[in-house]
């Protein structure tokens, strides 16, 4: 038997992922008003965290982004932290439904120093991805959006891609509930289960879902276009 009880177990890894959050995706001022400015604007607090922001960096950085596509704005958080690894010429194009969520964003990018290669679109997402395809292809994009029209978002999101474009979703976890359809569940995790299972049985993607926080409740669906 275990001399450490769950509870200690749950600590220890909380300590864990505070100790990575602060060597390794440590939050300066933008992000940190990025936050705040959200907060004081009335908008929900489920952005991700630092780490998962750092995450998307890295993965920017692995594909040699210069043009980023995010399906769903929210506050700017994570938003900044894919700006932050174009180069100088790089762009950014982030849709957000709501006008004045977009101007929180706007203000936010403008703080955090990435207003000149990050740009807020708004409008409904399904309707503004068909515009997108003069623009395209994409080397990364990020959906963070409603659940219910993420298989909607994915098959836009392979038609804006290249081969090696990397595409990576959102609350694809949620504590191991959207794995596999139950007659009980919602419409938002009947559309997370849907694409987790359009990822795995695409063959045009090879796909992985990462638990990215420390109790497995959630984490990123992360695919690669062939």
């Amino acid at each position: 038997m275990s001399d450490i009880s769950l509870e200690q177990e749950k600590q220890q890894r909380h300590a864990i992922e505070a100790q990575i959050a602060q060597l390794f995706a440590p939050e300066d001022d933008g992000l940190r008003q990025a936050l705040e400015s959200a907060k004081a604007a009335g908008l929900p607090e489920i952005q991700i965290n630092p780490i998962q922001g750092k995450l998307l960096q890295v993965f920017a950085a692995a594909s040699h982004a210069r043009k980023i596509l995010e399906i769903g704005s929210l506050a700017g958080y994570s938003g900044i932290w894919l700006a932050r690894a174009l180069p100088a010429d790089g762009r950014l194009i982030t849709l957000e439904i709501d006008p004045k969520h977009a101007e929180v964003v706007r203000a936010s990018f403008a703080r955090a120093g990435v207003a000149e290669r990050a740009e807020v679109r708004v409008g409904n997402a399904l309707d503004q991805l068909s515009t997108l395809q003069t623009e395209a292809p994409f080397d990364l994009i990020f959906i963070d959006a409603d659940k219910v029209s993420y298989p909607q978002y994915l098959e836009w999101a392979i038609k804006l891609s290249r081969s090696g474009s990397i595409i990576i979703a959102d609350n694809c976890v949620r504590g191991g509930n959207v794995f596999q359809p139950s007659p009980e569940m919602s419409e938002d995790t009947a559309g997370l289960v849907k694409y987790n299972q359009l990822t795995r049985e695409d063959p045009r993607l090879t796909t992985i879902v990462l638990a990215n926080d420390n109790d497995y409740t959630d984490g990123f669906n992360v695919a690669v276009v062939k």
